[in-house]
This record gives C-alpha cells, sequence and structure tokens, in this order.
C-alpha cells in the first residue's frame, strides 16, 4: 500500500507484516519503530533482553527533561498467535475488505501504535515544551514480561517517565481507569511410587490433587462473596481458573507427582499475593492422605491496575470518548507494570477487545484514522501548549 491521504494504513502495513507472535524474536520491529521515532527527533533508548534474544522494549523521550507535566503513550508489539484458527485473508498481510482492516494485531495493538507514529509526523517534537515518551514494550500478552523489566531498569537507572500515561489498548473510545490483575501458581503433590497391584504400598499424588481441588473449589466460592467495584466490573470478585493438570507416569503405577497450574485474578488495588498465602495457608490445614505432601509456588504476576478518577488526561481523552463514563476493563494491561515508576495509566484507543485475538481481527479504518487526531490532538495540549 502506498502512502497518501491515509499515511497510517500502510505504516500499520509494514507494521501487520512483522509476524511478531510471543514466542517469536520482534527486535525488526521494535528496530522499524525506534527508527521512525528517531527520524522524528526523539532520543531512542532500545532496552534489549539479555536473557531473551530477539527481544526489545522501546523508550523515546523528547521534549525537556525535568520538566513536569507531559504525557506517555505506549503499547505492546507483540501479538498472539494464528495456529488453528480460520483467517479468510493471511493475518500477516493488511486487507481491506468493506472499510475494515484485517490482519493479527490491528485492533490489538499495531493500530495505536500506527497511528501514534503518523500523529507524531504533523507535531515538531522539537519544540515540545513539556515532556513525551513512547514506551513500546514486548511480550506483553503472555504476561507483560517486557514492562516488568522495563520498569525495573528504568527505576535501577533512576529515570522517570512524565506520570499520566495513555495505553492505546482496543477499548472502542472508552476511557477505563482499572483492571484487575493475573497471577499465575502451581500446586505440586508429591507421594510415593507402587505398582498398582499394591497401591496400598504408595500414596497417590493424584488423590492429594483431588483434595487440593475441593478446598480450591471452597476458596472460590468464598472470593466470588467479597465483592468490589460492583457496577465497575463485569465480575467485581477474584476469578479462579485452574487451567492444567498432569500427573503420574504409567496407569500400573501409583503416581507420585502431580502439578497443577491455576491462575487468578486480582481486583484492581489489591495485592497480588494476598490469593496465593490464602492457598498456602489451606494446603498447610488440609488433611491429606498419608505419605503425600503439598506445595504451593507463584510462577507470574501481572498487577492490577486503579488509576484515581479526575486526571487532567481523564478530562482530556473524555472530550474524544464515544462513552461518557470512565470504565474498567476485564483484561490486564502493561498499567500495573508502569504504576511501579508513578505513572498513573488510562487505556483508551481505536478497535474493539471482542475481535482481538480472533480470527479476521480488525479495526475500521475510519477509527484508525481517528485514532492519528486523537494523539496529535493530546500531544499539543499535553506538551505544547
Amino acid at each position: 500500500m502506498a502512502r497518501g491521504e491515509h499515511p497510517e494504513i500502510p505504516t500499520l502495513a509494514r507494521m501487520i507484516a512483522y509476524p511478531t507472535v510471543s514466542d517469536r524474536p520482534m527486535v525488526e520491529l521494535a528496530a522499524y519503530v525506534a527508527q521512525r521515532a528517531e527520524d522524528q527527533g526523539f532520543r531512542v533508548t532500545l532496552f534489549e533482553d539479555d536473557a531473551d534474544a530477539g527481544k526489545a522494549n522501546v523508550v523515546c523521550e523528547a521534549g525537556p527533561e525535568g520538566v513536569p507535566g507531559g504525557v506517555t503513550l505506549s503499547g505492546h508489539l507483540d501479538v498472539v498467535p494464528v495456529e488453528g484458527q480460520r483467517w479468510a485473508s493471511d493475518p500477516f498481510i493488511l486487507t481491506e475488505r468493506d472499510g475494515k482492516l484485517f490482519g493479527r494485531g490491528t485492533a490489538d495493538m499495531k493500530g495505536f501504535i500506527a497511528a501514534t507514529i503518523e500523529a507524531l509526523d504533523r507535531v515538531d517534537v522539537r519544540a515540545l515544551t513539556r515532556p513525551l515518551a513512547l514506551v513500546w514494550t514486548y511480550d506483553e500478552e503472555v504476561g507483560c514480561h517486557g514492562s516488568a523489566k522495563l520498569t525495573q531498569r528504568l527505576r535501577d537507572a533512576g529515570r522517570a517517565l512524565p506520570d499520566e500515561a495513555l495505553i492505546g489498548e482496543p477499548t472502542d473510545f472508552q476511557v477505563l481507569r482499572m483492571h484487575p490483575g493475573h497471577v499465575t501458581i502451581v500446586i505440586r503433590t508429591a507421594g510415593a511410587s507402587a505398582h498398582s497391584s499394591k497401591p496400598d504400598l504408595g500414596a497417590s499424588a493424584i488423590k492429594a490433587m483431588g483434595r487440593v481441588l475441593v478446598m480450591l473449589e471452597d476458596l472460590e466460592r468464598e472470593l466470588i462473596g467479597e465483592r468490589r467495584f460492583e457496577g465497575a466490573l463485569e465480575r467485581p470478585w477474584v476469578t479462579m481458573n485452574a487451567g492444567m493438570i498432569k500427573g503420574g507416569a504409567a496407569v500400573n503405577m501409583v503416581p507420585d507427582q502431580c502439578e497443577l497450574k491455576m491462575g487468578y485474578r486480582p481486583l484492581p488495588g489489591d495485592d497480588p499475593l494476598d490469593v496465593a498465602r490464602r492457598v498456602e495457608r489451606r494446603l498447610a490445614e488440609l488433611a491429606l492422605p498419608e505419605g503425600t505432601r503439598a506445595e504451593v509456588e507463584v510462577l507470574r504476576r501481572t498487577p492490577s491496575l486503579l488509576t484515581p478518577l479526575g486526571l487532567p488526561l481523564e478530562g482530556l481523552l473524555s472530550q474524544h470518548a464515544d462513552h461518557h463514563e470512565v470504565g474498567a476493563c476485564p483484561f490486564a494491561t502493561d498499567g500495573g507494570n508502569l504504576a511501579a515508576l508513578g505513572v498513573r495509566s488510562l487505556i483508551f484507543g481505536p478497535g474493539s477487545i471482542d475481535v482481538a485475538h480472533k480470527p479476521d481481527e480488525h479495526v475500521d479504518r475510519g477509527a484508525l484514522a481517528r485514532a492519528v487526531n486523537i494523539v496529535e490532538a493530546v500531544v499539543r495540549a499535553r506538551c505544547l501548549s
């Protein structure tokens, strides 16, 4: 697609062509967005991941340093897989049909990043009077890993970002200020193996896990009763899901190992490890079969987000919003990690989460063009006026 009246479309096409599924390298796309920002006059830092080759966060800064105000614009460069999905067109070639732009990441969330790049071509960033930062991350789709590592590196270096952030996830242009987090834990039960003809000589780790599952159901019922943010969240309680289980080696052996991976979603403002500690206490009190034991380990945590009402950025975005109320989203974002830097984030962008992660993901052509205008207006209001 040639650049023309709507340059955000060929920019999005270029970005979609990078198949930045989270389990693949994404440094080529990181280099592309970094070069675009450098050409616009930003000071660009590429934070490569030493432990994971092919991964990098991109931080682009412009305007005076140490001046209050300004804005951070943020998004993730990775996308979810397409394997097993039936697409009407190649998911990594941007295709337009009936005013909709189809491709993996069009809504979630390369569309917003492409719109931001083109919006900033309309602004002389060398003339900014307050700071502007672009934060493009990796591996958001698998637990916000990139932003977690980035915030730690920025804190270690004593570097700050503008303290109000727009994260351009697909919200159909509704301002959202909170979301649950996500914590993954693993529960392991151990016993003793034996021949299945003499099961009394062993101790079944699977039987022990059965009692653990009953305990978890009891805890889940309790959590459903501990409701907050009713009217804002669709499910105003900590949701739990026992997602993966494996155990045993053969049908004629008493299993000596069993493992359960489960996730739960802390409510906005919650201590993310509160439920994990409750599980640990209940495991310690649980009557397990003789000869078995259980332990719990936290594998991964993505913080929740709770941004206060009434930020100046909220007032600005509300002028462009399609919904009067400031709401909540059910999915996690990089905003929870950015809060560790004192950054207060709002979620607002083109496209719908209802089509994200699905075959034939798309964003409306008109919504993408509108996002360019909104980002330009936000930057001018926050960084130039």
